[in-house]
């Protein structure tokens, strides 16, 4: 992998139909954030080669928005681990699921996220920059997988 692109899920609902966190679905202004985003990276031709996404709804819905846009896009991994992951879980997810792609798209949650991107970019997580509903952070990386510290911010855009 040489390119990382990093996507919090856009805007959910505050509570889910059966009260369960990992259901709430976008809000209407989330999805109109999520297709703010794909038309974001389609404008940049940033389509991934390899797409992991949190199974909560609203990641899931987010997803879903990036995939009406995108045409080119793979089928995505939906991985239990990235709701709630830390940092370490989410590179140890990256290696297993993603290795042999050159641009790997991650739609998941903060903190995890934001913790990543200061792992990757700082190399600690602490200090986080913070990634709004529906941010994106497009990384260059020094080494075939991410380490800390070794990569570099290419964009960022919010919207």
């Amino acid at each position: 992998m040489h390119e990382l692109l990093l996507l919090r899920h856009a805007e959910a609902m505050q509570a889910a139909p059966d009260g369960r966190d990992s259901e709430r679905p976008l809000s209407l202004r989330g999805e109109q954030q999520a297709r703010a985003a794909a038309r974001w990276l389609e404008s940049r031709s940033a389509a991934p080669d390899a797409l992991l996404c949190s199974p909560a709804r609203r990641a899931q819905m987010t997803a879903e928005a990036i995939a009406g846009i995108l045409k080119r896009l793979p089928a995505p991994q939906f991985l239990p681990a990235i709701y709630q992951a830390t940092p370490g879980e989410l590179l140890s997810l990256l290696e297993n699921h993603a290795a042999q792609a050159g641009r790997v798209l991650l739609i998941g949650h903060n903190p995890g996220l934001e913790q990543l991107l200061a792992l990757l970019t700082q190399g600690r997580s602490s200090g986080a920059r913070g990634m709004a509903p529906a941010s994106l952070a497009w990384l260059e990386l020094e080494d075939e997988m991410p380490e800390p510290g070794h990569g570099r911010l290419r964009a960022f855009w919010s919207p």
